[in-house]
């Protein structure tokens, strides 16, 4: 079942249809629709609240009289057939039709019949246009190269895995590591770069990893309940990257390689014995990292960044899992 009771919540934070759709998985014209009856019902967020999923849905969409049955056309022959040269909508109706009436069935008219292909595209073949405004999203993911922690009693290498947070306007940086990879690191992880930035993006997009993201499909995200619950309190969406789609999270995915390369390959020779002293180093090669110049225009990370933080999102206080203290 959809749930209208988040798009209302996206909705009421000012979020657009579009960004709607892509945070929850849905087409464009299902949030159109939500929100148009919700308001046609004067119906909102902190109303949706003393309402069970299925009053709301109900509310939303009361039964209608029963209508003819109209046969649904087959559209994932449709989209193949409009691979092939020449094939238009029109054509693929016009035959659609012909098989209806000589098996006796309802065929839908033309307008209905290219509105449910474009649902059809948009549930099956979305893409995601990521635009870069200031302050509008952060990009996180796991660094795939580790650094080292040596234990002082047995002189055993701990591996540490990094963290990686990029803001794509400007691409300041925020880098950590840890001892997992496990909910609590991940959770701990968002509000320590929320910390460093001094502020929330409207957007967070990070990988799918079973920490943040329970499930993303063509037609249905579902996330993990604890980092839901962090964007509730921080006042921000969740779109998670598409599956094998490195495009949706560009700027992050070059950030870990140069974040391998600048910090991790330059501090390859020292040992740390604390996560403590690890991360203070990596600190402070973050600092030079996002105050380096860039190569190819005038300015710096940093530079970029200080026009940036005028749009981030106030930061709330620290967020605390119903479950498990996050510091």
């Amino acid at each position: 079942m959809t749930d209208y009771r988040e798009v209302l919540r996206l909705r009421s934070l000012g979020f657009n249809n579009s960004q709607i759709a892509e945070s929850m998985g849905l087409s464009r014209p299902t949030v159109i629709g939500a929100v148009q009856r919700a308001t046609a019902q004067g119906l909102d967020w902190q109303a949706a609240e003393g309402l069970t999923d299925r009053e709301l849905a109900e509310r939303l969409f009361p039964p209608e009289p029963e209508k003819p049955g109209y046969k649904m056309p087959d559209y994932e022959w449709v989209h193949r057939e409009m691979t092939k040269p020449g094939v238009t909508l029109q054509l693929l109706w016009f035959e659609y039709s012909d098989r209806c009436r000589d098996a006796g069935e309802i065929p839908y008219q033309l307008t209905q019949f290219k509105k449910y292909y474009r649902e059809y595209v948009v549930k099956t073949k979305a893409t995601m246009h990521i635009h870069r405004k200031p302050g509008e999203i952060m990009e996180v993911d796991w660094a795939g190269q580790t650094a080292e922690l040596v234990d002082s009693d047995t002189g055993e290498i701990i591996e540490a895995y990094v963290f990686v947070a990029a803001l794509p306007y400007s691409g300041y940086s925020y880098v950590e590591a840890f001892l997992w990879q496990n909910q609590e690191a991940w959770i701990t992880a968002h509000v320590n770069a929320y910390s460093y930035f001094g502020g929330v993006t409207r957007i967070l997009v990070p990988d799918n990893l079973k920490t943040g993201v329970v499930k993303n499909t063509r037609v249905e995200t579902v996330l993990n309940r604890s980092y839901q619950e962090m964007a509730e309190h921080y006042g921000t969406a969740i779109i998670p990257a598409r599956v094998r789609a490195p495009k949706d999270k560009a700027t992050v995915e070059g950030t870990v390689g140069i974040v391998s390369t600048w910090i991790l390959a330059a501090i390859r020779n020292q040992r740390f014995f604390t996560l403590r002293e690890l991360n203070e180093v990596i600190r402070e090669k973050l600092h030079a990292f996002n105050h380096k110049p860039f190569q190819k225009k005038d300015g710096s990370r940093a530079g970029l960044f200080s026009d940036e933080r005028t749009f981030l999102l106030m930061k709330k206080p620290v967020f605390r899992s119903p479950r498990k203290f996050v510091l």
